[in-house]
């Protein structure tokens, strides 16, 4: 692994790397491409190994079927596509071929969120961990940054079962370094503040560590809670962390429905019942432009974040 702190890397770019590394020692590994080997970074696999890679085109019914065969046979194959086709267009044979037979499948969605910018609302999968979520036997994994993907990576080949693997297409700042300890189903506290817990996922880590800085400034400390294994969910931490603090808010790049925001809720609703604030795409489809501004207009950016709470705050 050659990433650090401060540097900027894509999470799909370390999950072609870690593939290439941990798939290429486990000859069980077999890659599955929707024509898309480039946008999810498996040419390197395809390259090494191209005995264990396949292009099924622009099929991703037929890939999830296909990928189900594979995985009774033995085989750990990851169907790879954009998240919003993957997700989509092949829920009913992940339900069906994968988590109802609760098969060894790893669904790996790229260019989720509007991080994925200038693609547009038809390519910015929003509802991905919602309809993820609601599927038995299904874990979800959402990497805050290159390292944690990649170390994610040796915990996920050792798992059994069917697990959905969240990646955004820009590239985002390094934050840990590489002693960090991925387990799934566990979260990580990355700052400790008495006022604000702010839990975030995915690429809303970054940000929500800058803003909690901002913060700082204004006398409110704040918590910060990587939440990088969406489903198994780390109870645990969750209701801590609302023990000790006056404020739980949520950060997502996902409708606030049914995502991170919800899975939270639903553990403070049956554990230690709060009042969460919830911060995401707010019900809607995204649109086409620059990651930042769209970050920016829907209040996901740094400056947006340390607005949205500093007014709950004050309230």
């Amino acid at each position: 692994m050659h990433y650090s702190i401060g540097d900027k890397i894509s999470v799909r770019s370390a999950f072609g790397d870690a593939l290439a590394k941990f798939g290429g020692h486990n000859k069980r590994v077999l890659v599955l491409d929707a024509d898309l080997s480039d946008s999810l970074r498996t040419g390197r696999f395809s390259k090494l190994y191209p005995d264990r890679h396949f292009n099924f085109g622009i099929a991703e019914a037929n890939m999830v079927n296909s990928a189900a065969g594979m995985a009774i046979r033995g085989k750990i194959p990851f169907a790879c596509s954009f998240a919003v086709f993957i997700t989509g267009r092949a829920w009913e044979n992940i339900r069906n071929s994968i988590c109802y037979p609760n098969l060894n499948v790893k669904i790996v969605g790229s260019h989720a969120g509007i991080l994925t910018g200038e693609d547009g609302a038809t390519h910015q999968a929003l509802e991905d961990i919602a309809i993820m979520r609601a599927l038995p036997n299904m874990k979800i994994i959402s990497p805050a940054d290159a390292v944690e993907m990649y170390l994610a990576m040796d915990e996920i080949l050792k798992d059994f079962g069917p697990t959905y693997i969240r990646l955004g297409r820009g590239d985002l700042p390094v934050i840990y370094g590489d002693d960090h300890k991925f387990k799934i189903g566990y979260g990580d506290i990355l700052a400790y503040g008495e006022d604000v817990c702010l839990i975030a996922t995915g690429s809303m880590v970054n940000v929500s560590l800058q803003a909690a800085k901002m913060l700082e400034t204004e006398g409110i400390k704040t918590t910060v809670v990587n939440i990088s294994t969406i489903k198994p969910i780390d109870e645990k931490l969750i209701v801590d962390c609302a023990k000790k603090t006056k404020m739980i808010v949520t950060a997502e790049d996902h409708n606030i429905i049914g995502g991170l925001g919800s899975a939270v809720s639903e553990v403070l609703t049956e554990y230690y019942p709060v009042k969460l604030h919830r911060i995401g795409m707010e019900d809607r489809f995204g649109e086409s432009g620059k990651p930042a501004d769209l970050y920016k207009k829907y209040g996901l950016d740094v400056q947006g974040v340390y607005e949205r709470i500093l007014n709950w705050w004050e309230v």
